[in-house]
């Protein structure tokens, strides 16, 4: 009877266990932009200073995943809609709090307003801009910051068209994204027609992720940020890319 009673426990036991569902391995797609020196293709490799960080993050929590660089309005919308998506780098501003997840900071950007020398516009505020036509980057959130608040922005979907058309008069301004403590804003032609008037505002990048991708791995992605900045981590990486130009 005892016996029974015993091996009826161990059948139960062996059947729930084999009931109960395998932990499943969330694999994250990643996108980004092309970017550089911040996220770019060496060869067929997505490489970069924001890339780096993604890809140490991911083999300290042990995540699969995969990067794709695509048009930037392309690589927010597939975060912002697809399940275990993510898309870096992502400026987080209250607007687009509740749309992700985030893992960061990562690192901070200042954005800035551009203009031609010879125009003499007086910026002390942002307010001073207001009736300027601001040229910005579509789907960007310069462009929704701006936009937002009653701005008159004329997005174009190549970022880089903005200084051409500041140096023909079609926008007054161009609103730039520049990473916190870099020089003026080089990576285009005409580059020394045209100057930065006035920071308008500070903010910090992230991953940001869709709402499907689990807390759990949230938090610890977020952990191995902690440890990456703890253990100089960060600093290297950033370091590495320090005096990185664009080859001619």
């Amino acid at each position: 009877m005892v016996y029974r009673i015993s091996g009826l426990a161990l059948c139960l036991t062996a059947s729930f266990a084999a009931a109960a569902p395998a932990q499943t391995v969330t694999t994250l797609s990643i996108t980004a932009e092309h970017a550089p020196p911040s996220s770019m293709l060496d060869g067929n490799v997505v490489t970069g200073r924001e890339t780096d960080k993604v890809r140490e993050m991911m083999a300290r929590t042990n995540t699969p995943y995969k990067i794709e660089l695509l048009p930037w309005k392309r690589a927010y919308t597939m975060a912002l809609t697809l399940p275990n998506t993510c898309v870096y780098s992502t400026s987080r501003t209250p607007e687009r709090d509740k749309l992700f997840k985030w893992v960061g900071p990562t690192d901070e950007a200042e954005w800035v307003f551009y203009g031609r020398p010879d125009r003499n516009l007086a910026l002390r505020t942002l307010e001073d801009a207001r009736p300027l036509r601001i040229g910005t980057y579509n789907g960007d959130a310069r462009d929704e910051f701006l936009r937002k608040r009653g701005f008159n922005v004329d997005p174009a979907t190549n970022d880089l068209v903005n200084p051409q058309k500041l140096l023909l008069n079609r926008i007054d301004l161009w609103a730039v994204g520049i990473r916190m403590g870099s020089p003026a804003y080089t990576q285009f032609e005409g580059a020394d027609q045209i100057k930065p008037l006035l920071v308008f505002n500070r903010v910090k990048v992230y991953l940001a992720c869709h709402n499907s991708v689990p807390d759990a791995l949230v938090s610890r992605l977020n952990a191995a940020v902690a440890e990456m900045r703890r253990d100089g981590t960060m600093g290297r990486l950033e370091q590495k890319y320090q005096h990185w130009s664009a080859p001619k």
